[in-house]
């Protein structure tokens, strides 16, 4: 499939790859999205709570994915920071922030996304760095923040609070897909054997890490997972594939709970997203690269 440049979405993807099971199948969607240009993986930290080098855990999975597809040395990756900010005053610069300010800054028309599967991290020190990026034709789709208008605790905010707050703050466009819908991708053991698994050294890598997850880390029977990152990739591919609102971008107490200050600009909040058109785009796209037949993303 050959594209011109301008019908292709510009695309950054930080993840928080090793922290659970999820992240692998959307890393790979995107690499098998032709109308993406990929401009770079940033690997995210995941806090202490499972591992106390998770960034560097994350980009190792991430190059263990490029391994298995014959796609090592392709798109480029690079590190993102290794803790949370200190403080919303505080940047913790890295590879992975440098990268988003170097995207953003360059001459072009297209708005580049910069997907957040993790933490915020990244993001926030990349306009701590550069607050020329408030200015600049950048979209954050981020995979975070609990139920509204209430909130709570949620995984994804708790790594990086104050991250959420400096991103929230700032002037750059923001979708945020909470987790209300994102624990709504749930998928079969049966569908991902039927589907994923005879799909290659990739496919049955993906299927056989997520159930060695659940079985690692589920206290009781279970047979699904929820490939809760996946919307990330289904809002720029689709942006009508849900329903959405917009809302004075709130920010966040130690308690993860939304403060809605009501002066900050409006954010797109989904509520809904089209499940059957994203997971069917995945199986799709794995058949067919397994087949030989799949093109990849462009990769910048």
């Amino acid at each position: 499939m050959t594209l011109p440049p301008q019908k292709r979405a510009r695309v950054i993807i930080n993840t928080d790859a090793k922290n659970e099971a999820d992240d692998q199948y959307c890393i790979v969607q995107a690499l098998l999205t032709p109308t993406f240009e990929l401009h770079g993986l940033i690997a995210a930290h995941f806090g202490e709570h499972r591992s106390k080098a998770s960034m560097r855990d994350s980009h190792d999975e991430i190059d263990k994915i490029l391994d298995l597809m014959g796609l090592a040395g392709k798109p480029a990756v690079a590190a993102g920071a290794e803790t949370a900010l200190p403080d919303d005053r505080t940047p913790v610069p890295s590879a992975g922030a440098e990268m988003i300010v170097r995207e953003a800054m360059k001459d072009d028309d297209r708005t580049l996304h910069v997907a957040f599967l993790g933490p915020l991290t990244d993001m926030a020190s990349a306009l701590l760095m550069e607050p020329r990026l408030n200015e600049r034709n950048v979209r954050v789709v981020w995979i975070g923040g609990g139920k509204w208008p209430v909130g709570g605790r949620e995984f994804n905010l708790m790594n990086d609070i104050h991250a959420a707050n400096v991103v929230m703050r700032s002037r750059v466009e923001v979708w945020q897909i909470p987790m209300t819908v994102y624990r709504m991708m749930a998928v079969g053991y049966a569908e991902l054997m039927e589907r994923v698994y005879d799909k290659g050294p990739i496919g049955k890598y993906l299927v056989d890490q997520l159930v060695d997850w659940n079985t690692r880390t589920h206290p009781g029977p279970i047979e699904h997972r929820s490939l809760g990152d996946t919307p990330a990739l289904s809002v720029i591919l689709n942006p009508n594939g849900g329903t959405w609102s917009y809302q004075p971008a709130p920010e966040f107490n130690e308690l993860m709970n939304y403060v809605h200050t009501g002066t900050n600009r409006p954010i797109r909040v989904y509520e809904t997203i089209d499940i059957r058109y994203i997971q069917e785009d995945f199986f799709a796209k794995i058949a067919r690269f397994a087949r030989g037949e799949q093109p990849f993303a462009t990769f910048a």
